[in-house]
């Protein structure tokens, strides 16, 4: 393959490849928060979300897993300038998604929130579609080797 001289990488490349880390990052420290989780912190929780966390099935956390060390890789990549960046910004989405469609239908997600409870998912797959298809480009502009 041909490499790619630094240069025709715009500056924004960088930003946003920081950006990226910088969010899967707080991703990962949210998913370590919950697997860390004390039984004082489960207490002190609104009766709704308790009734979430205790019902929420292993398998659903490993696609949060997925989902947020897929994107800390993903950014990686970027910065890294590798093409495989695509594949685990993919590997993130799918993680997102199962984790999210999953949460409403195996735990009473929806009975605790109700539609407002779509938002931050909402928000979360159009940044992980964002950063799919920003990667897609990059590749596609031949910025990742």
């Amino acid at each position: 393959m041909a490499t790619v001289d630094s240069s025709a990488r715009p500056k924004s490349f960088w930003v946003i490849a920081v950006l990226a880390l910088l969010w899967n990052l707080l991703g990962v420290a949210m998913f370590a928060m919950q697997m860390m989780m004390t039984p004082e912190a489960l207490a002190a929780m609104p009766a709704e979300q308790r009734q979430v966390y205790e019902a929420t099935p292993a398998w659903l956390d490993i696609a949060f897993a997925v989902a947020v060390f897929g994107g800390v890789l993903g950014a990686l990549g970027l910065l890294l300038k590798k093409r495989w960046a695509v594949l685990f910004f993919t590997v993130s989405l799918l993680g997102l998604l199962v984790q999210m469609i999953s949460a409403n239908l195996f735990t009473p997600a929806w009975q605790a929130f109700g539609p407002a409870g779509l938002v931050m998912p909402a928000v979360l797959i159009v940044i992980a579609l964002l950063l799919l298809g920003y990667s897609r480009k990059a590749a596609a502009r031949g910025w990742l080797g």
